[in-house]
This record gives structure tokens, C-alpha cells and sequence, in this order.
């Protein structure tokens, strides 16, 4: 399934019914009088966010949204009927943004939150409710309140518990493979990962959902690459796993590419809990790696582990780390309807996933 993680909709509430003008023309009374009745209500638009979404895709081929509007009024004081609002379908994580992107809108942060975006219009008023002592007849009525319309941006930003960075060919894809069923694209050169990638991870009795987005090199910020577009999808992460290639020209440069680059972007990443570790150990000497390691620290300044996702040295006390940082409770596998797929031993990249049958419109 396409990974999408933004898109621009219109959305329309329903104008108000008009109210109607009606005379009552019954046997044996006398004089009659107005019973024109109310317009209905025009429908809403209503988000709700839903599990087992997450990407945008359906809003590419469905930009326009429009709520029905309510029924005209009619005689014996009847009602007109309201027309129903239209709830559209967004994945946990969606953003709904201003059309200048300037401004959030709405947040949803977990499964079943609804929220009334746009509110329908009032029904018009029939002409029984403007009889007056002094106006006995009234032809005069309401033509229904006016809709709510805007132009707005969707934003997904995916929710993971660990977020993975690193520069490209870090070794992020082969980690994640290693500890979840989410089948990443890894190969010899850069940018194998072009879009982000999520997976449950199993660990002591723990589930806990790990992300892996693009690698960052030095001007990502700037466009450089893929630029930082896919950044946003570890804002939410509790803790970021950085992981650094033991194999490369100067891990310690690395480093500090990566975190410039975070730095540069913003939105608190590099005040989140930070795990370092070195990757593809496997290729050095215990003794490099001891050296690269102490360099790395002295970097950092905090604790450098030592992995091999293709051999799994190292694996089991990174995972120890990552949960200790996450803490006692993991809720975002529920979040992202990815238990399930765990449960079953299926796939658990939500972006490769078997799409449900999930609909946009209510």
C-alpha cells in the first residue's frame, strides 16, 4: 500500500433547510392560522480517528467532502429533517493544519477521538413562529442558515514509542527487520529506505512500536536528500535509537551530522532520551570497535552499546535499553492497529501491511 503523510481536502457542512410558509385549512376552524414548521439542521463534518489506518492515500483520490444539507420545513408545524453529518476516517496521528499550514487545527492522538469540525447551519424559522398579536398572517420565514466551508492540509505524523536515525546505510532497515516482521527494503547503497517504515516489536512479555525513516545527511534540513520531510514522524517517540556504522570513515562525524541536523528541525528531538549504538560490529575487531566506541563516547558524552543485527550480537541489550527508556506502558501498538498483525505472526510493517477496509466517509 502507497505511504502518504500528507494531503489537502475541502470540506463542506450542510447549509440549513429553509423554513416554510404554510395557513392551516381545517373544518370548523374559523380563522386557520400560520403552521409553517422549521428547516432541519444542516450535517456536520466530523473527524474521527481510526486504528489500522496509517497512511493518507484514500484522501488523494477523494479531496472534496461535503455534508448534505437539511430539509425545507412544511405545514402542520413539521420539522424539516437534519441532514446527517459526514465523519471522515483519518489514521491515529493525523494533524488537521490551516491551508497556510500555519496553524493546527485539530490533533488526534488516539483511536475513537471525534471531533466536530465544521458545525452544519440552523434550520430557517417557519412562518408559525413569526404570529404576533399584531401579525395574525405572517408570510415571512427563514431560508436556512449558511454552511461552513475551508480548505485545510492533513499532516500524519505515525506514533511509535522508538524512532530510529542514523545516516544512510546506518544499518536502520537491518534492524529493524532483525526485530520485527516488517520487511524494509535494505541494499549497498544510500536512501534504500524512501519512505517510513513501522514494526511491533516482541520483547520479555513487552510490545512496543518502532519507526524508521529515511537517513539524514549533512543539509537535510535544507532539502538535502530527502531532506527532513519524515522527521515529523518521530516527534511523538518516547526515545530515538541513533544508530552510527562502525564500518565508516569517521563515526564520530556521523554523530554529529545526524544531531546538527535534528537540531536544526526542531520540535524538542534532541531533548528526547537518546540511545547510541554502533551497528554492523560484526565487520571489525573487538578492539576497533572498543576504539570507535570510546571516541563515540567522548563525543556523545553518554554510554555507546556495540550491535550486529545480522549476527544479533548486542541485539538483546539494545532492546533491554529501548524498553527501560520507554517505560512500563507501550500503548501505541493498539494505536496503530499493528497488535493484531503481531498477535497473528503476520506482517507488522504498517505501510506494507494488508490494508483493511477502511473508508474515508463514514
Amino acid at each position: 500500500m502507497h505511504f502518504l503523510d500528507q494531503a489537502k481536502i475541502y470540506a463542506s457542512s450542510g447549509t440549513g433547510g429553509p423554513g416554510a410558509v404554510s395557513f392551516r385549512r381545517e373544518k370548523f376552524i374559523e380563522y386557520g392560522g400560520p403552521d409553517g414548521g422549521n428547516g432541519g439542521k444542516g450535517g456536520d463534518i466530523v473527524f474521527e480517528a481510526v486504528a489500522g489506518l496509517n497512511t493518507l492515500i484514500d484522501f488523494r483520490y477523494t479531496q472534496h467532502f461535503r455534508a448534505p444539507r437539511g430539509s425545507g420545513g412544511s405545514g402542520s408545524n413539521r420539522t424539516g429533517a437534519g441532514g446527517k453529518d459526514l465523519v471522515i476516517r483519518v489514521p491515529v496521528g493525523t494533524q488537521v493544519l490551516s491551508e497556510d499550514r500555519e496553524e493546527i487545527l485539530l490533533d488526534f492522538t488516539h483511536a475513537g477521538q471525534r471531533e466536530v469540525f465544521l458545525k452544519g447551519g440552523d434550520g430557517g424559522r417557519g412562518n408559525a413562529t413569526y404570529k404576533t398579536s399584531t401579525n395574525r398572517a405572517p408570510y415571512q420565514h427563514g431560508t436556512g442558515w449558511p454552511n461552513q466551508e475551508a480548505w485545510v492540509w492533513l499532516r500524519l505524523k505515525l506514533l511509535a514509542d522508538a524512532g530510529l536515525v542514523g545516516l544512510p546505510n546506518a544499518g536502520k532497515s537491518t534492524f529493524i527487520n532483525a526485530v520485527t516482521n516488517a520487511k524494509a527494503k535494505v541494499g549497498a547503497y544510500p536512501f534504500t529506505t524512501v519512505r517510513p517504515q513501522l514494526g511491533v516489536v516482541s520483547h520479555k512479555q513487552r510490545e512496543f512500536v518502532i519507526a524508521d525513516i529515511p537517513g539524514l545527511i549533512e543539509g537535510a534540513a535544507d532539502g538535502a536528500g530527502i531532506g527532513d520531510r519524515f522527521l515529523g514522524h518521530i516527534e511523538r517517540c518516547k526515545v530515538l535509537l541513533h544508530l552510527v556504522d562502525a564500518s565508516g570513515d569517521d563515526p564520530a562525524e556521523a554523530y554529529r551530522t545526524v544531531r546538527t541536523e535534528l537540531d536544526a528541525y526542531g520540535e524538542g528531538l534532541t531533548d528526547k532520551t537518546e540511545v547510541i549504538a554502533l551497528t554492523k560490529t560484526d565487520l571489525l575487531d573487538e578492539e576497533l570497535v572498543e576504539m570507535i566506541a570510546a571516541t563515540l563516547r567522548e563525543e556523545s558524552g553518554a554510554e555507546v552499546m556495540a550491535m550486529s543485527a545480522a549476527t544479533q550480537n548486542g541485539v538483546e541489550a539494545v532492546l533491554d535499553r529501548l524498553v527501560g527508556a520507554i517505560g512500563p506502558v507501550a500503548t501505541t501498538a493498539v494505536a496503530n492497529g499493528l497488535t493484531e498483525a503481531n498477535d497473528a505472526g503476520g506482517v507488522r510493517d504498517g505501510t506494507d501491511a494488508e490494508p483493511k477496509a477502511w473508508s474515508p466517509l463514514d
